[in-house]
Formats: C-alpha cells, sequence, structure tokens
C-alpha cells in the first residue's frame, strides 16, 4: 500500500478537517497570485475601495465574517 493510501490521503477520499489537498491547492493559488505580480495593484484597489463610499457595505461583510468565524 502505498503511503497515500495508507494515512487516508487517497484522492477522491473525503479529508476532513486538515486537509492536505486542500492545503496543496491554497498553497499553489498563492504562489500563482504571487508569480502573477499585481499583489501592489491590489492592494492600492483595496485601499480605494476601503476609502470609497463602499466602505460602510465592506465593513458589514467583514463584521458578518468576524461573527461566523467565532
Amino acid at each position: 500500500m502505498d503511503k497515500a493510501k495508507a494515512n487516508g490521503h487517497a484522492k477522491g477520499k473525503i479529508e476532513g478537517e486538515g486537509s492536505y489537498s486542500a492545503t496543496a491547492d491554497y498553497n499553489k493559488r498563492q504562489a500563482d497570485y504571487l508569480k502573477k505580480g499585481t499583489v501592489d495593484q491590489d492592494a492600492q484597489a483595496a485601499k480605494r475601495a476601503i476609502d470609497s463610499e463602499e466602505a460602510a457595505s465592506l465593513k458589514d461583510a467583514e463584521e458578518k465574517g468576524k461573527s461566523r468565524a467565532k
């Protein structure tokens, strides 16, 4: 039996919390985003949004997200 199957990490298997495939996917997406090179542009766009009329809506969404994180 290979190591992935022995650890319950076989492709298509439900992994639950601590999902190795989700971690690998997240890491790949983060690396791809950084390679794209738009971090500064995206940060400036976020700053403009926070300083705009959209700010109240963003704050409400943040509070809603925080309330679910407990």
